[in-house]
């Protein structure tokens, strides 16, 4: 499994592909200072392969880099930074 995360400014959301594909998203909105997560998304065919917890470090990893803080409304992002403690300076 090779996966790659990027950010889509123009679909407001970081996307994740496995192998070149699709795999998920976390859809959200950017505010001064802050990127604000509403949405995450796996799709089936690649929940259980750590998917989500790659695209929910490598997006708040482009937070961090931004130098932006994150509002974790989308409750599996928050649950990600809970379980992360090493992500909760981000929160806003």
């Amino acid at each position: 499994m090779s996966t790659e995360i990027a950010d889509a400014p123009d679909a407001d959301r970081y996307e994740i592909r496995d192998d070149g594909v699709l795999a998920g998203f976390a859809q959200y909105r950017a505010e001064p200072g802050a990127v604000v997560f509403v949405h995450t998304e796996v799709f089936p065919e690649f929940e259980g392969k750590g998917i989500g917890g790659a695209l929910a470090r490598g997006a708040l990893d482009d937070v961090r880099a931004r130098g932006l803080k994150a509002v974790p409304s989308c409750p599996f992002i928050r649950g990600w930074i809970e379980r992360h403690p090493d992500y909760r300076d981000l929160v806003a």
